[in-house]
């Protein structure tokens, strides 16, 4: 037997904080499974609902248990799962889609208009248990630790990203050293790119970087010169691949200026609010530019618990390890800008 209640932490007023109360277990439903959360991550979202910005205060209702990276173990199963058990220990997708759409009957399910996303517009993962659909549950094998399982979501941005175009031999620029940015710089060598370059402002982020990913190479733009960095490296024309993680206007415009004629850029970053764009540039040098949202489902999880198996290490990219009663500390080295990945225990 569950029990009734549960720690969560939960957006109950609109402002700035998350407070920690007693909340129902959820009940969940035929084709449910409910998890008992073992590890969280910290995301950027959660810190623009932490904040309660424009966007947060827009999108989320209030009560709100937020959070949606996680790793957690089975505990009870609905009637109608199958090919999962008790105690089994997983991870799990965060955006809830419907099966109606064009896309969703294609396949196609990161692409459904419908799309909702725990923490966020369903209670999410930052409590003791989460009720999730069953179709969203990813297995853990068992050489993947529960820390690691928490960061499998934004691990997927990062692969999401990273593998939208070829990278064997290719010369790949990387805008923005934050977790998910660090973590594409490490995909990209592992998928077999031949030179890593990942730019920031922050020297703390690219020191972290450079520790995560040593064969990469870190550029602070406000001390170096890509064109520099291009020259050094050897390169003829420029980078063939762009990811773009910062959502800075002034990082996609340098990107598209180092990027060789027909690269490629794939698009993570979100940048605040509308920006202006030299699009002649991007039409005359005939760059193919993508969009990325979320993770591809289910094909993303299988390629990054696959590179995990077979030797890529984002261990690193965890900086900062609370218990969840310290969890004001957990958003403060998020908000500070010097940290990675934060992980909350509820064990």
């Amino acid at each position: 037997m569950q029990p009734n209640t549960m720690k969560a932490l939960e957006k109950s007023k609109p402002e700035e904080g998350l407070w920690m109360v007693q909340a129902p277990v959820p009940e969940i439903g035929p084709d449910d499974v409910l998890i008992r959360i073992n590890k969280t991550g910290i995301c950027g979202t959660d810190i623009h609902i932490w904040n309660w910005d424009e966007w947060a205060a827009h999108t989320v209702p209030i009560p709100m248990i937020t959070g949606h990276e996680f790793a957690g173990e089975i505990v009870e199963l609905g009637r109608d799962v199958t090919g999962l058990s008790i105690g089994q220990r997983v991870s799990g997708e965060g955006h809830l889609i419907g099966t109606d759409s064009r896309q969703s009957r294609a396949g196609k399910f990161h692409l459904d208009p419908g799309t909702r996303g725990i923490g966020v517009n369903v209670q999410g993962a930052f409590a003791q248990y989460l009720r999730l659909p069953a179709f969203n549950v990813v297995p853990l094998p068992d050489d993947i630790p529960d820390e690691i399982g928490a960061i499998l979501d934004p691990l997927g941005n990062a692969v999401h990203t990273a593998l939208s175009f070829d990278l064997l031999g290719e010369d790949v620029l990387i805008t923005g050293a934050g977790p998910i940015g660090i973590m594409a710089a490490a995909v990209a060598k592992h998928a077999g790119a031949r030179h890593v370059v990942i730019t920031d402002i922050n020297p703390d982020r690219l020191k972290l970087a450079q520790h995560v990913v040593p064969k990469a190479r870190t550029v602070d733009v406000t001390r170096e010169e890509l064109a520099d960095v291009v020259h050094e490296l050897g390169l003829k024309q420029g980078f063939d691949v762009g990811l773009e993680m910062s959502g800075s206007q002034a990082a996609l415009d340098q990107m598209v200026e180092a990027l060789v004629m027909g690269g490629k850029i794939a698009l993570l970053g979100i940048p605040p609010g509308k920006s202006p764009v030299d699009w002649s540039r991007i039409v005359f040098k005939a760059i193919t530019i993508k969009g990325v949202y979320g993770r591809e489902m289910f094909e993303t999880w299988y390629k990054m618990i696959a590179m995990l198996q077979n030797g890529l290490d984002v261990s690193r990219v965890i900086t900062h390890r609370y218990k969840v009663d310290d969890f004001r500390e957990g958003f403060a080295a998020m908000k500070s800008g010097l940290s990675g990945k934060v992980v909350l225990d509820w064990t």
